[in-house]
């Protein structure tokens, strides 16, 4: 209920939630130290409505690409969990059914399974060549116009606690108060399309939160609904703000890329990138959230590939100086988040080539999809 948003119980239960993933970090375990003393105070201050977002951290992260990271403190991805629980059934009513990145039950692989039925329906009379658009957003995170999403928040809840809540994390501009960590040069190397400064903090939001995570959903449902209602496209797909469009006509398929140009540059105040459209036949198979997939099969993407054969050469030149208890473990938790990427996928080869790694086979064996010591 909405009385209930600035409790103590909800607050708590955010709290709780919040911690699964980041209760070893510092912000984290200070805050658990004295964790009824500051939620009570978090639920005084949201009651009273004085709350503002604290400090962030800013860092710079290299792969896949440079990109500049605002992480939240703790007590604040405290109150985004408030505003995603409250705002996430509400939204997830009006979200359509093929957007997969960041809801509950969808995900990268449920995403890949459901490419991979629309590539055999759109060419499953074989009488056409069936086509896929493939685009994407011109730094999305760093454009989104800030006004636009407070509006289309505005459309689902009338709530004045959540909209004022809203309207305080929207509109927090993070570049003012922030402590860096890392290589400051970073930020010569950086596009200005792709960073927060400069903005007027009219534009954008940090990557990583989990509101903007959700955010994401709610200002690119537009999008979902435009292609879907306007456009009519029976077979399109969206993750984040990598989405594609598949039918017969590739001349229909080029119409709807530029109806979804003047839709983005006038209703979101959003470009597309145009070094990353693609518009081929799908027997090509279509490069989508880390695996290629083609209408029989589904293969592990190169970068993926090659990434993976990079840690494992960094293991490889210190097996003979020892690996201590801390790089074993970081091994086999690298290995195990490739193994549970390349399960979704045509990858008996690579499974088999992966384990019997010399230091991989050296040190851990396979239960299934599992690794575990072998000692």
């Amino acid at each position: 209920m909405a009385k209930d948003i600035f409790s103590f119980g909800n607050i708590y239960r955010c709290y709780l939630n919040c911690r699964k993933n980041k209760r070893n970090t510092i912000n984290a375990l200070k805050f658990e130290l004295n964790a009824e003393e500051n939620i009570l105070r978090l639920e005084k201050e949201l009651k009273s409505k004085v709350y503002h977002p604290s400090r962030s951290i800013l860092f710079f992260v290299k792969k896949p690409k440079l990109r500049e990271i605002f992480a939240a403190d703790f007590r604040d991805r405290v109150v985004h969990h408030i505003l995603v629980g409250y705002l996430e059934p509400i939204l997830e009513n009006v979200f359509i059914h093929d957007s997969y990145s960041c809801r509950k039950g969808k995900g990268t692989h449920r995403a890949v399974m459901r490419l991979q039925s629309f590539i055999r329906k759109v060419s499953k009379n074989g009488k056409a060549r069936p086509y896929y658009l493939q685009l994407d957003i011109k730094s999305f995170f760093t454009n989104m116009d800030k006004e636009i999403l407070f509006s289309l928040i505005g459309r689902r809840t009338r709530n004045k606690d959540i909209l004022w809540l809203a309207g305080t994390i929207i509109f927090y501009d993070c570049t003012r108060n922030y402590i860096l960590r890392g290589r400051a040069d970073l930020f010569n190397e950086l596009s200005c399309e792709k960073s927060l400064f400069g903005k007027e903090n009219k534009r954008g939001v940090p990557i990583g939160n989990l509101t903007s995570q959700f955010f994401a959903n709610v200002y690119l449902n537009e999008l979902d609904q435009f292609v879907k209602h306007r456009l009519r496209c029976r077979y399109y797909i969206r993750y984040a703000d990598d989405f594609v469009l598949l039918d017969n006509s590739r001349e229909k398929l080029a119409g709807w890329m530029e109806g979804i140009k003047g839709f983005l540059e006038s209703e979101l105040k959003l470009n597309l990138n145009y070094r990353r459209i693609k518009l081929r036949p799908v027997s090509d198979g279509i490069d989508f959230v880390g695996y290629v997939v083609r209408r029989d099969y589904i293969l592990v993407r190169r970068r993926v590939v090659n990434n993976m054969n990079r840690k494992l050469q960094y293991f490889e030149q210190h097996r003979y100086n020892s690996l201590n208890h801390e790089m074993l473990e970081n091994l086999r938790s690298s290995v195990q988040s490739y193994l549970g990427h390349f399960k979704w996928a045509n990858s008996y080869r690579l499974v088999k080539r992966l384990v019997e790694n010399k230091v991989i086979s050296a040190y851990f064996k396979m239960v299934g999809y599992r690794l575990v010591p072998r000692y």
